[in-house]
């Protein structure tokens, strides 16, 4: 963990200054990260099932056969009985810390916690079992929260504590005050096809089963597991991917890789050995991808410290997967999650809302509907519905003919 901290040290450099005698100078917001400290005792047993707990920050969804799992952030995952998507109802809450991403196939959920891989049972979910923990399997499993504007460290006994997440808050301080963050990257390092009873996850996430593997991507490789046997993962050799790799997605033999510098694709067609086939590279922004038969879909989301200043939906063509072309930008708001479902395109615009279009006729995108008043984070179009998770809310929409229409809301609280 030492080397963790180093890294964290050496990857954002912040520095905060006060000066008494500049009481009078301007004000501005800024969003603050500082570390969430655990005992390594504590991780060790820090994973357990127990009963629904309100929600701390909503993180990242995922749906299996009747249940929707949402992440809370390096928390843990909150289990919503959906049998009636009408109704939905918490039944339980999986501690996991440091989590934020899982996969499930075949009633066996995989979770990250920080650097480890846990393997729960949940065929039955009024008993979920832990079945194993792959310790020190996810190397670079650390994720800094990019889009803070100052971070924060207090005194950490690095023998005895870890650091399993991040606190962000919103705070007033004197522009004078605030020296900009220093990024430092070391240049020398330099859906859903899944076989089996595989659940969905959304554009955001960051493990993808495939068949008999499940590929987990840290900050700058592809974590290779092979799951023949669900309950005792293999770890086989990482693929490095290049940096800042933050969400994958998977159509056919290919996995498509969101990262802050582009999008990365890789041919999977020798699973245990995934292939760099080509890239598109978009500058520096946060992004996630998805894929349909012939285009990408990647939104940029600007104005924070992923380095972007502009945000839009990039829609690429892929036809020719070896030279991937850019064919259309739109401009966003703050986009984040997004979703692709026959001829509709749905994106997360933060808070400006859901908005929904026909994309059948690319590059021209036509608006059929903008849910406004609402912020949104991902979602996961499904065979019958849309889940999207928003600000501590599950929202649930019906498809129609040429449009979409709300048939649930729960309040995660």
């Amino acid at each position: 963990m030492k080397k963790i901290a180093l890294l964290m040290l050496l990857t954002i450099l912040v520095f905060l200054s006060c000066n008494d005698d500049n009481d009078n100078g301007e004000f501005a917001d800024y969003l603050v990260a500082r570390p969430l400290v655990m005992s390594r005792v504590e991780f060790a047993n820090s994973v357990d099932i127990v009963a629904p707990l309100p929600i701390d920050e909503s993180g990242k969804i995922y749906a299996y056969q009747d249940y929707i799992f949402i992440n809370d952030k390096y928390k843990g995952v909150h289990v919503i009985d959906n049998s009636n998507p009408d109704t939905p109802q918490k039944i339980s809450f999986i501690k996991i810390a440091g989590n934020v991403d899982i996969s499930i196939k075949d009633d066996f959920l995989y979770a990250d916690s920080l650097t480890d891989l846990v393997v729960l049972d949940i065929s039955d979910m009024n008993n979920i079992s832990i079945v194993n923990r792959l310790e020190n399997v996810l190397r670079d499993n650390v994720i800094f929260p990019f889009e803070a504007q100052i971070f924060e460290w207090q005194d950490i006994d690095y023998e005895n504590e870890l650091i399993v997440g991040w606190e962000t808050v919103t705070e007033r301080r004197r522009i004078a005050d605030v020296e900009q963050p220093e990024l430092f990257i070391d240049e020398a390092v330099t859906a859903n096809d899944a076989g089996g009873d595989t659940g969905q996850g959304g554009s955001l996430a960051r493990f993808k089963i495939v068949d008999d593997y499940l590929y987990a991507v840290d900050s700058h490789q592809i974590n290779v597991f092979e799951i023949s046997d669900l309950e005792n993962p293999k770890d086989l050799e990482d693929v490095f991917a290049g940096f800042d790799i933050e969400t994958i997605f998977n159509r056919g033999e290919h996995l498509f890789l969101g990262s802050m510098r582009g999008m990365y694709i890789y041919n999977i067609s020798s699973p245990a050995t995934p292939t760099f086939v080509s890239e598109f590279q978009h500058g520096t922004a946060c992004d996630p991808v998805v894929v349909d038969e012939n285009y990408a879909y990647v939104t940029l989301r600007g104005g924070n410290f992923c380095g972007a200043t502009e945000s839009g939906l990039y829609i690429i063509d892929i036809t020719t997967i070896e030279s991937p072309e850019l064919q259309v930008i739109y401009p966003m708001d703050e986009p984040y999650g997004i979703g692709v479902k026959d001829d509709k395109l749905f994106v997360c615009d933060g808070a400006s809302g859901l908005k929904v279009y026909d994309k059948s006729d690319i590059p021209d995108l036509e608006q059929l509907n903008h849910f406004e008043d609402i912020v949104t984070f991902d979602v996961i179009p499904l065979e019958n519905q849309l889940l999207m998770i928003g600000d501590e809310i599950l929202y649930q929409y019906e498809y129609l003919n040429d449009d979409i229409r709300l048939i649930s809301s729960l309040n995660l609280n």
